[in-house]
Parts: structure tokens; sequence; C-alpha cells
């Protein structure tokens, strides 16, 4: 990604995620990052291109951190824990892309199902996971959909959890709660 998409890219994000993207004026983008609107829309066809290459953008860097670290370990939980700490980590590091997607989840609009459909897919890494843990024994019997519902859900909580204390998360300290309150209760005894 060149320089000037990138800018727009990240300057998308946090209008988006400050703002709303209804909020947000293609204006505002241009002013902001510093083009003009032919520089915007040499790259990007409409507002809505770049939201929907955000969100795909965003997810993919998910989902490609889980594959990979996830791929190195055998054990279930260990695979659930790294998860876990990866989410967290994206959550700090990429805030403005976790509201961005939280934010947008809800409703039935083109954005929402957009956003939907790439959380749905992540949550189904994490399913497989689960399923895997609970076919090997190293996981607790129970459906395998509401579990990973939960590990997503636990963890995107945590950007509340942030917002709550008004200061930055320390992320493994958040990750040892996360690990003591909730993952190891899916440990098979």
């Amino acid at each position: 990604m060149n320089k000037t998409k990138r800018k727009i890219f990240e300057t998308s994000m946090k209008l988006f995620a400050e703002k709303g993207y209804d909020a947000t004026s293609i204006e505002e983008i241009t002013a902001t990052v510093g083009v003009a609107k032919g520089t915007l829309y040499y790259h990007f066809s409409s507002k809505e291109e770049i939201f929907n290459f955000l969100i795909e953008e965003g997810v993919k860097l998910l989902k490609n951190s889980i594959t990979i670290k996830t791929s190195k370990l055998d054990n279930s939980i260990d695979k659930i824990k790294a998860i876990t700490l990866i989410q967290i980590k994206i959550l700090v590091k990429y805030e403005n892309f976790i509201s961005m997607i939280l934010s947008q989840i809800w409703g039935n609009d083109e954005r929402s199902k957009i956003c939907k459909k790439y959380v749905f897919e992540y949550m189904e890494i994490i399913e497989g996971i689960v399923n895997q843990g609970i076919d090997r024994g190293e996981i607790i019997e129970g459906d395998a959909k509401v579990i990973a519902s939960g590990i997503f859900g636990f963890i995107s909580s945590s950007f509340i959890y942030k917002m709550r204390i008004g200061q930055k998360i320390e992320i493994q300290k958040l990750f040892n709660e996360i690990d003591k309150i909730f993952i190891r209760e899916l440990a098979k005894k």
C-alpha cells in the first residue's frame, strides 16, 4: 500500500471510529489527509469502498495473526490463549478498527452485514479450535458456537473495560484475568 493510500486508510478508520460512518464525509477525509478528492477517488471509488477495505484488511490481519500463531501449537487451550492474547494486542494497537467494527455490527444495513460476515468468519476459526478441543478431550463438552461467541465477546468487552478505566490497558494483566476467569474453566479437568 503506498503512502497516500495508507494515510487515507488510517485517517478514514480514525474518523469512522470517532464520528461514525454516516457523520464522516469524503470532504472531511480529504481535508484531514491533505489530498484532493481526485486523489482519494484514484485509490477508492467511494466512501463505502474505503469502509469495506478497512474491514477486510483489519479482519485479514486478525485472522492471519491467529492462523500463524495457532498453527505452531498442539493443545486447543493453548490456541485459545494465543487467540486471546492476539485479540487483546490488536484491540490495544488498532483501537479505531475495533471500535469501528463493533459499532457497525448491529443492524441490517449493508455495512452491518459486511461487519457480521467478517466477524462470523473470524469466530468460525475459534469455533473450529473449540470443536477440535472438545473432540480431543481438552475442552469441556458444550456448544462450540456458544463457546466461540463467548471467547470473542469476552475479549471484545475488554474495549469497554478500557473505556471504563480511562487509561491504557496492561495487556498481560488483562490476559491473566481472562485466563483465570474464563479460559482455565474451558479446560477439561
